[in-house]
């Protein structure tokens, strides 16, 4: 029987080319930086491509990859992987979640340094035979503040530096804890706003999602102080750049220092390229010795299991359960995601506690994995596509998120019920569903019975028990041509304060949703998509 093979396209250390060759039960061949049209000729015959940022998976190559089971990405992000793809065509797709997060930290320091000193500006100089230090000026860090958008495990790391060289740490992240902020003796700040006004340095340490997209645009540039330092070492994209290139030649921005890129590589009529007072670095991040070690014996380790035992784990697209498990607990998985998604999106940001509590049958199988379903759902409104079944316990720790599970055995209205709370704001906030038959359904929100789908557009309202009120929302949602597919009522009592559930064809734009929030009879409007 012929062995598996195995593409490496980009350069991944000895040691995870060495991981994935041991005993000769895969066929590895290494064939670095195919273009997009050779990698297309080449992939029918690979079972597993491994690859790190250079290469591109796109759509066409996954489509041509007839006998591919398995992407492996040597690093965190899978930006350059299309993942809807692999997961549509059965493949899974992994990453190496825990190898560069010393390397990318102490690479976002060393560039803060160099925003804070202008050391390669002045390497230049020399370098060009001249001898100028009036020009070169720096400022220390010592009693400055920095301020860390994005707390996961890189913001964490930085944030230890940077206090140890007596620097002030502000950090927003409406997912940190306050017990968490307090641990890594950092000030939690409330806005983005606050963050941008007080800090001297900024450092973004955020995932790329349409929320983060353009982070730092020309206004919120224009929040911050005159002469702040900027660096980024996350995800080109966060920055606007032609908006930081106008801060920069204006003397606003005083100094930056950026590893990543919206378009890579840098194109060579950036205007980026024309700047003084900007470092540039190549996307180092995870460019050390140790970092590639690593994440290359990660995802080699990760491979082997997958081709040669059947045993997935480090996916992003798929659960770490071998393929019986999965067929038995698969529907619980893909639902609980669900109603993690659904909550994240109810609840507040700022959450200090998460509880999920399994009763009936669902308890005489191990619900570890399900468990791990529902953070991903719940997570990655804050963490992005980065947040999978693997590390999202993790990360709920590094966002200083306590997670609980609770059992009650005994059956109830439900052969299944899954219910997930959280504690946040002072208030609980809560979604229930069950399983009728093969078919979920969502079958409380915040302790009130209801029925609905979890898919698709949902909008939940909270509206005073009045005669009329249904009707009104229905017009409304009528002369926006928004279709309602179901809808389901609940109160505390006649008169009281009632919950409407309603799963639409398609979202409420904003004017809508502020007619609906106008009303004085409805007190809040939520869409949550699914």
């Amino acid at each position: 029987m012929q062995s598996p093979k195995v593409l490496i396209a980009d350069p991944i250390s000895p040691r995870g080319v060495e991981e994935l060759s041991r005993e000769g039960a895969l066929e590895v061949i290494v064939q670095q930086g195919p273009t997009q049209s050779e990698l297309i000729a080449m992939i029918p015959e690979f079972s597993a491509l491994v690859v790190r940022s250079e290469t591109k998976v796109t759509s066409d190559v996954l489509r041509a990859g007839a006998k591919l089971r398995v992407v492996g990405r040597a690093g965190v992000g899978v930006d350059n992987v299309d993942v809807e793809t692999a997961t549509r065509r059965g493949v899974i797709v992994m990453n190496a979640p825990g190898g560069n997060t010393i390397s990318t930290a102490e690479h976002a320091f060393s560039l803060l340094l160099c925003a804070a000193r202008k050391l390669p500006q002045a390497d230049a100089m020399v370098r060009h035979g001249k001898w100028s230090r009036k020009e070169f000026q720096g400022v220390e860090l010592y009693n400055k503040s920095l301020g860390i958008i994005g707390m996961g495990r890189i913001g964490s790391e930085l944030s230890r530096r940077a206090i140890a060289f007596g620097m002030r740490v502000l950090a927003f992240d409406p997912y940190l804890a306050a017990t968490r902020a307090r641990a890594l003796q950092v000030e939690l700040v409330d806005s983005l706003g606050d963050l941008l006004r007080e800090a001297d340095f900024i450092t973004l340490h955020t995932p790329l999602t349409p929320e983060t997209h353009h982070l730092l645009n020309a206004r919120r540039l224009r929040e911050t102080k005159r002469g702040v330092r900027i660096i980024n070492c996350a995800r080109g994209g966060l920055i606007d750049e032609i908006a930081l290139v106008d801060a920069l030649r204006s003397g606003h921005v005083a100094a930056a220092a950026l590893d990543v890129f919206e378009t890579e590589p840098l194109p060579i009529d950036s205007p980026l390229r024309e700047l003084p007072n900007l470092v540039l670095t190549p996307h180092l991040g995870a460019s050390t010795a140790e970092a590639q070690e690593s994440v290359g014996i990660e995802i080699a380790e990760s491979i082997r299991s997958a081709l040669l035992e059947g045993t997935i784990r480090n996916a992003v697209n798929m659960p770490n359960l071998d393929a019986k498990t999965l067929a038995i607990i698969g529907p619980h998985l893909r639902f609980g995601e669900r109603l993690g998604r659904f909550l994240s999106q109810l609840a507040p940001k700022r959450v200090d506690h998460l509880n999920i509590n399994y009763s009936g049958k669902v308890n005489e199988v191990d619900t570890t994995a399900i468990t791990r379903s529902v953070l991903k759902g719940f997570l990655q409104k804050a963490g992005g596509i980065e947040v999978n079944e693997v590390n999202a316990p993790a990360y709920a720790e590094s966002l200083g998120l306590k997670v609980t599970e609770t059992r009650l055995s005994a059956l109830g209205d439900y052969t299944d019920l899954l219910e997930l709370s959280v504690t946040a704001e002072g208030k609980n906030v809560a979604v229930a569903g069950a399983f009728f038959g093969a078919t979920p359904r969502i079958v409380s929100v915040n302790s009130r019975p209801v029925e609905a789908r979890p898919q698709g557009v949902v909008l939940v309202l909270e509206n005073t028990d009045r005669p009329g009120i249904v009707g009104r929302v229905g017009t409304l949602l009528g002369d926006h041509g928004v279709n309602i597919a179901t809808m389901s009522l609940s109160r505390n009592e006649a008169g009281g304060t009632a919950l409407t559930v309603l799963n639409l064809d398609t979202v409420p734009n904003e004017e809508l949703l502020s007619l609906l929030r106008s009303s004085e009879d409805i007190h809040a409007a939520q869409v949550i998509q699914l």
